[in-house]
């Protein structure tokens, strides 16, 4: 097939078209159906234009409308025959409607159908994993209200035992730390939600395009005006997309952190269902948290695409190849981080928890501070009374983790977990979502 740029008496090299391309016809896929979407709102604007008549926009849009339903049926295949998903479409509408698909083109480039169908995908993206990170708090609140919500457990610093704790407080640390997550994807998925579609390739065209019907059509909230910096935002819009999500994932990474340690023989805290456990190859004795393990690993993808995109983007103003090596870590880490986010509210409604196993942890020196606080409350000076329980640890013996638990009464703390307060975050985030 001849390429939509390839001149006259011009031969082309396959071993530079295997490398010009890369992975955009395998990548494309995920942006195929945003690309359709984006030309549909285009033909109508050159119609709006004047660039086309009527008569040619209703059957270029109608042929889309197939093309749409031919890749759902799988009817449709993006293949080596292409380089990507934009010359795919032009060449499909070209063999159905002939000059008609020839003007489709018009007024714009493949620098802005690749930021269009990237900006539409990204809008998506953020949204999934808005939903899936409210999910997550929304599973956590759950374990906190359950009954095992005021089972007490130890509480840690540096990995070693420090005060007791409960296994709601440590749920509604979760509770609230992806309602914080969803708070900051939204925010970013506001800021994504500009259109560039109509700004060419970076300097804008002669025909007078309609950009606000094309921007309305495609839901964005607003335009991308200056068509220099349409092409400098590729890139700076999808590293701030990535550091959205790698929030979400810094969380899942330190909740499997927990789940890990909670799931040894040494602690002994947690116990993982069959379906998120596999086995050893050659010890016939071990389950393996591999979820869990892949969770906590689940993080890497993205701070790995960050680091592809910083590199990338030593850019000056304009647009250049080098940024079609964006997509490939922005989507393969996109991809991996929603498809690790669907799996942790159920698996934070599966957990089974070992009550006798987490109050046998908690030794009789976790109570130090509460007696130093009481000391201080009767009139000790805290350094004072901090010295003298230090001085006589074997003093706490015969206190109870629920007394401990009772006495923490500062807000947020084991008998004031404030999850009132979080599930109204939660509701505002829901229906703010809704809209």
């Amino acid at each position: 097939m001849k390429l939509i740029w390839q001149k006259e008496g011009v031969d082309v090299d396959g071993r530079i078209m295997t490398f010009l391309a890369g992975e955009d016809v395998v990548l494309d896929r995920g942006l195929f159906l945003y690309d359709v979407r984006a030309s549909a709102a285009h033909v109508e604007g050159l119609e709006r234009a004047g660039v086309i008549d009527v008569t040619e926009r209703d059957a270029i849009l109608g042929e889309l409308q197939v093309l749409e339903a031919e890749w759902e049926a799988g009817r449709f295949e993006l293949d080596a025959r292409y380089e990507d998903c934009h010359s795919a479409i032009e060449a499909h509408l070209i063999s159905r409607l002939g000059a008609a698909g020839k003007k489709v083109h018009t007024g714009r480039s493949r620098n802005d159908q690749v930021l269009v169908a990237t900006r539409l995908y990204l809008k998506d993206a953020l949204a999934q994993a808005r939903a899936l990170s409210l999910e997550i708090a929304r599973a956590s609140l759950r374990l906190a209200r359950s009954e095992v919500g005021g089972a007490p457990m130890p509480g840690y610093t540096h990995l070693q035992r420090a005060v007791p704790s409960s296994v709601g407080m440590w749920a509604a640390a979760w509770t609230e730390a992806f309602g914080d997550d969803a708070t900051l994807l939204g925010a970013i998925g506001g800021w994504v939600d500009a259109n560039p579609l109509g700004t060419a390739a970076g300097y804008g065209v002669n025909v007078p395009l309609d950009r606000e019907h094309t921007t309305a059509r495609l839901g964005f909230g607003r335009m991308q005006i200056n068509p220099i910096y349409a092409q400098n935002s590729r890139g700076k819009f999808e590293l701030a997309a990535l550091g959205a999500i790698g929030q979400s994932m810094l969380d899942v990474r330190r909740l499997a952190w927990d789940l890990s340690l909670f799931t040894t023989a040494e602690f002994g805290f947690v116990r993982l269902p069959p379906r998120y456990i596999t086995g050893s190859s050659i010890m016939p004795n071990k389950k393996n948290p591999d979820v869990v393990e892949l969770l906590r690993a689940a993080y890497a993808p993205v701070a790995g695409a960050e680091a592809e995109l910083k590199q990338l983007l030593s850019l000056p103003s304009g647009y250049h190849r080098d940024l079609q090596g964006t997509k490939g870590p922005l989507m393969r880490a996109v991809g991996h981080a929603l498809g690790a986010l669907a799996l942790v509210a159920d698996l934070i409604d599966a957990l089974e928890w070992d009550q006798d196993a987490m109050r046998g942890a908690i030794s009789h020196e976790m109570y130090a501070t509460d007696l130093a606080v009481e000391l201080t409350a009767s009139g000790v000076p805290f350094r004072e009374a901090y010295q003298r329980v230090a001085d006589e640890l074997g003093q706490l013996a015969g206190r109870s983790p629920e007394d401990s638990l009772e006495a923490r009464v500062s807000p947020g703390s084991c008998s004031a977990l404030m999850l009132d307060a979080l599930e109204a975050r939660l509701k505002v985030q829901e229906d703010e979502g809704g809209e």
